[in-house]
């Protein structure tokens, strides 16, 4: 059972002691809604320590809109209404010890977990002192490492697949507890991002996610419940819901209008639905939670029926779409000014006291304000802080290595990018016990008798093969086939201290988890000002030339995600770049987008012997393939040698010198090196696999036409797939995509302008 520390004021002191009992019961696979008569009451002190909360939290509701009003802070959105719940929720777990990744609505619920109004306020303001972001997210975008606060977004449902991850990560180290601890040497250049990561873990952790009820409908929140029922996950999932997303009801969003009905057969939960305007119900429905989730017998679903007091935000008028009996009706069952006339009717606060008591609260609000507005606002000179880690720098040349070198007598055997992948990723996970290998596929076998008589899977293109048998499935598994649970699961394992290395069954199929890339993964240090960090490698087959991939199987679009700060993107076209690189991508502290080419796997071109365990290559380097004086190309992936052979071609039947820059890694790439080449030859080709439109290379091709314009003796120009699909039929492929002999003729024109 949680126990609960009624806290007064603002002081947090992180311990738990005395619980009311509960009353409610339940069972693991049906819904409980808990009625007023199967409470056991509160006491006095507790109803009031509610109330004390619960009327701070709308105080500092109220302070922001009259801040708003004065345009003195520039966004505001409310808890009010939802404030009893959320208490509820807060007395119920152990802030510091348990974990929370809340939504924006959850005001009432961080102050219960220790968030201070000034802090709160800070953030209205936008100060360089706001604990939570420095002054880069909008108010009530709660983040607090100190209390396990998740840094949270404005996007809705994707924190449900955080706190699943979160979770897992909780049972991952109680299972291994040795993986929590940092290794000797750490301190030292060899460093990896496990030295700037301090694990905490407790055996008996719960995990709390709110939600609206709008925010149900989105997948990521089904995806969320799939695993969290799959594995019995300690995850208290808790929607707050006050009939409403923004102007939409929730019978628009929500088939017959109740969530509860829809999630019900979910096995190994426990599920409450409640008044979410009565603390009694709603502390029993969470205290009962609680109890399931730290006896591992599963997850929990609280649905609490709350109110919207006020408009969905300040920049909304719930006036233009709600009828006035409604919006009176939901102001008569205001939870705050419920439990007020209750601790007035039973006698627990004299009207004296209930005034002094506000007055008390309303005080420390104002003058909270006060100091929050004359805070100092971030410098300018922040703006770039915290894009990527300041800890480790994957493009440092310390980074660098030669390969081992191959004794007498040792194999000498040419390795193909594949095998080398998978080399590097099993020196790896030998090395650190931190790394997750999963995806869809990924796996030998989920069924492990099969693997009694079965050879076993290991992707669809056998990069993970035998993983699973060496590491075990706790560390090797197969994902749900939802792209979005792969990476916002891998979000929550990160932030706790793992290094989740997932793949992506191919690039064509990337675009679910976009989501979860762009607006959680990329941006979890910038938003909470360096205070949390995911450093998630995704690993992602990519590319044409397939002969059949056709249109499903062969897309390019790297662009897309080179325009992502705080994403590191990599794109390796041979073997030995392959396992150097992704070990650097593994031991970086920032997230890696790490593209593999599908015909670059198994292709005589690029082969090397494998390099020994602490090979690797720095990010932002590029690799001269083939020197030359005439031309240069700046390409990457598998134009690696389709230049390399237009090159050749350039040489023997035209005498032209072609130099051929391989750029290894997109974001960040070799600027130095293209400026070098490109003062030396005058004429540069750009080519890359995908359309020439808004391709990669466009933006490498407009930059040396402004820096290095005086330098250039012929236009710039770009050999590029055409603006189209990637057809089936080969020889629609082979006219869609750039061959050799179209990087030949551009070579010859450019020599000859």
């Amino acid at each position: 059972m949680a126990r609960v520390a009624l806290r007064t004021g603002e002081v947090v002191s992180g311990k738990a002691s005395g619980s009311p009992k509960t009353a409610i019961s339940g069972s693991a696979n049906g819904t409980t809604t808990a009625s007023e008569g199967d409470l056991a009451p509160l006491t006095a002190s507790q109803l009031v320590e509610f109330y004390r909360l619960m009327y701070a939290s709308r105080r500092i509701d109220d302070r922001e809109i009259m801040l708003k009003r004065q345009q003195k802070i520039f966004f505001q959105i409310s808890a009010a209404g939802h404030e009893a719940l959320q208490v509820a929720a807060g007395l119920a777990l152990r802030p510091g010890y348990d974990w929370f990744v809340p939504y924006y609505r959850d005001r009432a619920l961080c102050l219960t977990l220790g968030v201070t109004a000034e802090e709160m306020l800070l953030q209205a303001v936008g100060a360089a002192d706001d604990p939570a972001s420095g002054g880069r997210q909008m108010p009530a975008h709660w983040s607090s490492p100190a209390l396990h606060i998740v840094s949270t977004s404005s996007s809705t449902a994707t924190q449900a697949l955080h706190a699943v991850g979160v979770a897992e990560a909780g049972l991952y180290y109680s299972r291994f507890p040795d993986a929590a601890a940092k290794p000797a040497g750490q301190e030292t250049g060899g460093a990896d991002y496990r030295a700037f990561h301090d694990v905490r873990f407790e055996s008996d952790e719960v995990v709390l996610t709110c939600i609206g009820e709008g925010a149900t409908s989105q997948g990521e929140f089904w995806e969320a419940l799939n695993t969290a029922s799959n594995q019995k996950l300690p995850v208290i999932f808790c929607v707050e819901d006050n009939g409403y997303a923004i102007s939409v009801p929730v019978e628009v969003n929500t088939p017959g209008g109740n969530i509860s009905k829809l999630v019900a057969n979910f096995p190994n939960f426990y599920f409450a639905e409640v008044d979410g305007t009565d603390p009694e119900a709603s502390y029993h429905a969470f205290a009962a939670a609680v109890e399931h989730c730290r006896a591992g017998k599963g997850p929990a679903f609280v649905h609490g029926h709350c109110v919207r007091v006020y408009s969905h935000s300040f920049s909304d008028d719930d006036k233009k779409y709600r009828l006035h009996e409604e919006r009176a009706a939901d102001a008569m069952r205001d939870p705050l000014h419920k439990l007020q006339m209750r601790l007035l009717r039973e006698g627990i606060l004299s009207t004296s006291e209930l005034n002094a008591l506000e007055q008390q609260i309303d005080e420390h609000v104002a003058a909270a304000a006060v100091r929050a507005v004359a805070a100092p606002i971030p410098e300018i000179s922040s703006i770039r802080r915290h894009i990527y880690s300041e800890d480790f720098d994957p493009t440092r040349s310390e980074l660098a290595t030669e390969p081992k070198k191959i004794k007498a007598g040792e194999p000498d055997s040419e390795r193909t990018m594949a095998d080398l992948i998978n080399l590097c990723l099993r020196d790896e996970m030998r090395r650190d016990p931190r790394i997750l290998v999963y995806g869809e596929d990924v796996a030998d076998a989920t069924r492990a008798d099969a693997l009694k008589e079965a050879k076993g899977k290991g992707g669809v293109f056998g990069l993970t093969a035998g993983l699973q048998t060496e590491f075990g499935s706790t560390r090797v598994f197969n994902s749900p086939l939802a792209e979005a649970n792969i990476v916002g699961r891998a979000v929550g394992y990160a932030v706790r201290g793992l290094k989740p290395v997932v793949e992506i069954q191919f690039f064509d199929y990337i675009w679910p988890a976009v989501h979860q890339i762009r607006n959680e993964l990329a941006l979890m240090r910038w938003r909470s000002n360096g205070a949390f960090r995911a450093p998630v490698v995704i690993r992602v087959p990519i590319g044409g030339y397939l002969t059949g991939g056709s249109i499903y199987h062969s897309q390019s679009g790297e662009s897309i995600f080179t325009h992502i700060p705080g994403l590191r993107v990599v794109f390796p076209s041979n073997a030995l770049d392959a396992n150097g690189l992704l070990r650097t991508a593994i031991r970086c502290d920032d997230p890696v987008l790490f593209l593999e080419h599908k015909r670059l796997y198994r292709e005589p071109y690029g082969r090397a012997p494998y390099p020994g365990p602490e090979y690797m290559v720095p990010f932002g380097k590029a690799a001269i393939a083939r020197s030359g004086t005439d031309v240069t190309i700046v390409t990457y992936g598998a134009l690696v040698p389709r230049a390399l052979q237009a090159a050749q071609k350039a040489e023997r039947e035209h005498g032209v010198q072609t130099e051929v820059i391989d750029l290894r890694t997109l974001s960040p790439y070799d600027w130095e090196a293209i400026v070098a080449s490109v003062r030396k030859t005058s004429r540069v080709i750009v080519a890359y696999e995908d359309m020439k439109s808004w391709g990669y290379g466009a933006e490498i091709a407009a930059r040396i036409a402004d820096e290095l314009f005086e330098d250039l003796d012929a236009p710039v120009k770009r050999v590029a797939a055409m603006d189209s699909f990637v057809a089936y039929q080969p020889e629609l492929e082979d006219a869609i995509l750039p061959q050799p002999e179209d990087i030949l003729r551009t070579i010859l024109e450019l020599r000859a302008f």
